[in-house]
């Protein structure tokens, strides 16, 4: 498998912005065994990144690698539709439960 490389921007430290870092570290960093790389960068400290991405909302994920380039806007708590929209699906565990929303 190819590494997987994200990028996620955020709007300071709000309680919205510090969730999503949580739950998306813990499935990219943790379950995919570094095989994930995820930029975190927040548009109030670099905005000029913001717009040169065209980032209208956050919580916004883009995944850069492996191509196409995907985004997901806004919620990213469950895990199944953040992994569908960047299609992704494919790393969800097989075995289901708990694990394929975000806690």
């Amino acid at each position: 498998m190819s590494k997987v490389r994200l990028k996620l921007y955020v709007t300071g430290k709000s309680l919205r912005s510090e969730r999503a870092i949580a739950r998306l570290r813990s499935f990219f960093e943790h379950e995919m065994d570094g095989a994930c790389e995820m930029e975190i960068i927040d548009v109030l400290e670099r905005p000029q990144l913001a717009e040169d991405e065209k980032i209208l909302a956050t919580p916004t994920l883009i995944k850069v690698l492996p191509p196409p380039l995907r985004r997901v806007v806004g919620d990213l708590s469950d895990t199944r539709k953040v992994l569908m929209g960047l299609d992704l699906l494919h790393l969800l565990p097989s075995t289901g439960g708990s694990r394929e929303r975000g806690t």
